[in-house]
């Protein structure tokens, strides 16, 4: 069990490697051993092309003259059931199946209902040695995202702000005050890299201007939302630069602009359970919520979030708008250059 575990870890800390490049297709990697030492390895890297287990395979045809012998009494590792259906790849069981993969050692079952243990029941059929639930916790942790879109039909949503020592969230004008430090600027931007989309309200855009990108590290740009109901911000925003792909959920229009799209909701009274499902349908499977007191307030009131980030700056101020409040658990605390993160889950 020590040994499945070994390699699972390894698996793990290759699908970690497609972060922010894969969805909506879940993180994988997958290691091939022989003798207890791993011949090949291999992770999905891109949406729409070859999965882990594809990889994996073609990395021990490349290393190996006697692939197929050694293929044949070698054991594949995978954090998430191979697939059993035809998407834009072929099957990854067949792909086990065809090379005479005798075992086979899983993370966690995959729960879309294209898969849902037919893959597991495919490779079993073919006479492979199947070992379940290795590391299962981690391996469904790892596509937590994924798993929450299949069950319950919407994005991950990540509620994140940046509150002072004693509570404050914004001036009490509207205007423009940095609260977190640079450090916690620059983990922002990562989490951006690595989640579908991060939306804001209208007030947030006219108060911050933000651009909403990575700029501050490598990798791509999230989708920007904005919720601005009667279409009231000006065009030189910006959120209107045409620099990466932006949805602005309004009560006026349906429209394509660029890489700018009006989406029109005609009820406003269940905005985040709208615009959740509306995500979902256009499959975006996270999303992170950095706007202001109100936009973070529906989530949080609406029970629609799974995840909150919060950083507390060591600042203090005389007065402002106080921060959303949340009873929920807080599940880790870390210092981030000056600033305390406190991470929640619903």
């Amino acid at each position: 069990m020590a040994q499945h575990e070994y390699f699972m870890n390894r698996c793990l800390e290759l699908a970690l490697l497609g972060a922010g490049k894969v969805s909506p297709n879940p993180m994988v990697g997958s290691v091939i051993v022989h003798d207890g030492k791993i011949i090949g390895e291999g992770y999905h890297m891109v949406f729409g092309e070859a999965h882990a287990e594809v990889n994996a395979v073609n990395d021990v045809f490349d290393k190996h003259a006697n692939a197929k012998d050694l293929l044949k009494k070698s054991t594949i590792y995978v954090n998430l059931e191979p697939c059993s259906h035809y998407g834009k790849t072929p099957p990854c069981a067949d792909l086990i199946i065809s090379n005479e993969i005798p075992k086979v050692v899983i993370g966690c079952s995959d729960p879309f209902p294209a898969i849902n243990g037919k893959g597991i029941e495919k490779l079993r059929s073919a006479g492979i040695e199947v070992i379940e639930n290795i590391l299962n916790d981690e391996s469904y942790n790892l596509n937590i995202r994924f798993f929450t879109r299949i069950s319950k039909q919407r994005p991950y949503i990540i509620l994140k702000w940046a509150e002072t020592s004693n509570g404050y969230f914004a001036p009490l004008d509207g205007s423009q005050k940095w609260i977190s430090s640079p450090e916690s600027k620059q983990l922002v931007h990562r989490w951006r890299a690595e989640e579908d989309a991060v939306l804001i309200g209208k007030n947030t855009a006219l108060a911050d201007n933000p651009r909403l990108n990575v700029r501050e590290c490598e990798g791509r740009n999230p989708i920007r939302i904005i919720v601005d109901r009667r279409l009231e911000l000006p065009a030189e925003l910006n959120i209107f630069d045409q620099s990466q792909d932006t949805i602005i959920f309004n009560q006026e229009k349906t429209e394509l602009i660029g890489k700018i799209k009006f989406l029109e909701l005609e009820n406003f009274d269940y905005l985040p359970q709208l615009i959740a499902y509306q995500l979902y349908i256009m499959d975006v499977q996270s999303l992170i919520v950095e706007g202001g007191k109100e936009t973070l307030d529906l989530f949080i009131k609406a029970g629609l979030w799974d995840e909150a980030r919060v950083f507390v700056s060591p600042n203090c101020w005389d007065e402002g708008v106080l921060a959303p409040k949340i009873t929920n658990t807080l599940i880790e605390t870390k210092n981030i250059g000056p600033d305390t993160l406190k991470i929640y889950k619903i």
